[in-house]
């Protein structure tokens, strides 16, 4: 029989010299002693709790707490950059974290992610390419009480709700709005310098639901110009050389092309090769955008290449993530709306890439996020998400894509919508986010 707490035997917190000798004992190292009291608060209530009803017992994350990435492919800049951002949050929180290169490949992930239960991982942050595998491993995740978030590509209509506790979110930057605006900028410089004429659009893996919607975006805002048409598309499948053969192939299908529409900054990286190799300028003959926001996305509209980019931070996706399982695995609950986020990306152009590239760019070794100002066991009072982050509308995330047959909206997701918890913690989330997306870091002295 599991013991029950007695709080008349927790230690004395309002005495300093328990609270260092507390913290020497743990071993934790980086946290200081305001955030090690409520973490302790927070820590022993969510025990309390977890026994009463049933679960198993919660403890301190300490430097043994084991994370991994499991990674979509390390072809792609954008999950090295989210890598940072995740090491950066693991080591804030005294973590170890391991990482692995999906390859593009559903069933690889699902194999690593095995190998992760068996190595004792307590938490893992999934970069899905698809949904192949997705099921699975939020099956094998709840079943082996493994915390589990995912980003990008999964099952479209399959969510959290339908999977357990131990799935704790999907989260994922509003990419409908995001991609129509930088496709937006696209357009109106082609108006504003030929009078309209013909784009391509080279997109990612075909079938995942982050280029579906993405591709929904871009269409949308080419219909509100007649004078400018889609003459054709391939696939890139998000990395920069499959995305230079796509574009190659285009260019020789449509020599009067002048605009292209890259599905993330990779591909828009691959596509600026091809241009450039056949004669053509990026910037001056063809305007070009990506999306996503990458070291090098920012740096290719520094030289003149790119024409704009969705910035939302790669590092943030990473760092966000990471937050949520330490959240999570020191006892905090998410409601409902708190299960399937987005966040906000800016568009990126030259007008605003120098803020840009001071933070998350040419740093000098500057952290872009205060992490442990995310978590909410850490700063139960004045956390910060650090960026727009807010509740997913999942019609507009999935929007056009067929639902399975007799499916029905999870009821916690409906009643969160219904009952007005969506746009309480809509309000709760704005009502924290202080340190500005775009601003300086706050850790920059």
């Amino acid at each position: 029989m599991a013991k029950k707490l007695d709080p008349r035997k927790f230690p004395d917190f309002t005495d300093r010299k328990v609270v260092g000798d507390q913290m020497a004992r743990l071993d934790l190292h980086g946290i200081d002693r305001r955030e090690f009291l409520a973490f302790a608060s927070a820590s022993a209530i969510a025990s309390a709790s977890a026994l009463a009803a049933g679960f198993p017992s919660v403890a301190l994350a300490d430097a043994g707490g084991k994370m991994a990435h499991l990674m979509m492919t390390m072809r792609m800049e954008y999950t090295n950059n989210a890598q940072s951002g995740a090491k950066g949050a693991a080591e804030a929180f005294g973590w170890n974290i391991a990482s692995a290169d999906g390859q593009f490949d559903s069933e690889r992930q699902l194999n690593q992610f095995e190998q992760q239960m068996a190595a004792g991982t307590q938490a893992v942050m999934l970069h899905a390419p698809g949904g192949g595998s997705i099921k699975r491993i939020a099956q094998l995740a709840n079943e082996n009480k493994i915390w589990l978030d995912n980003t990008w590509g999964t099952l479209p209509w399959f969510t959290p709700f339908d999977a357990g506790d131990y799935y704790t979110m999907y989260a994922v930057p509003e990419e409908f709005s995001a991609h129509s605006d930088v496709t937006e900028e696209v357009c109106k410089a082609v108006m504003e310098g030929f009078g309209g004429g013909k784009l391509v659009g080279v997109t990612g893996v075909e079938g995942n639901s982050t280029d579906l919607i993405r591709s929904r975006g871009r269409n949308a805002a080419i219909d509100k110009y007649p004078e400018i048409s889609l003459a054709g598309e391939l696939p890139g499948k998000w990395n920069r050389e499959d995305s230079q053969k796509a574009m190659e192939a285009l260019i020789s299908r449509h020599s009067d092309i002048v605009g292209v529409i890259g599905q993330n900054d990779d591909v828009a990286d691959g596509c600026i090769a091809a241009l450039r190799a056949a004669g053509i300028r990026p910037g001056r003959d063809v305007f070009v955008t990506g999306a996503d926001g990458t070291t090098l996305g920012a740096e290719m509209i520094q030289r003149g290449q790119l024409h704009a980019t969705s910035a939302n931070v790669p590092q943030y996706m990473g760092a966000l993530l990471t937050s949520r399982l330490f959240d999570v695995m020191n006892g905090w609950q998410p409601r409902a709306a708190e299960r399937m986020m987005n966040w906000r990306s800016i568009a990126m152009t030259k007008d605003n890439v120098e803020p840009y590239l001071q933070r998350y760019v040419n740093a000098e070794g500057v952290e872009p996020f205060d992490y442990k100002k995310m978590s909410k066991v850490l700063h139960p009072d004045d956390w910060d998400p650090q960026a727009e982050l807010f509740p997913m509308d999942i019609d507009l995330e999935w929007g056009g894509i067929d639902k399975p047959t007799d499916w029905n909206y999870p009821k916690a997701y409906a009643d969160s919508r219904s009952n007005g918890e969506a746009e309480a913690v809509r309000k709760e989330y704005a009502d924290h986010y202080k340190i500005d997306f775009f601003g300086p870091s706050p850790m920059k002295a």
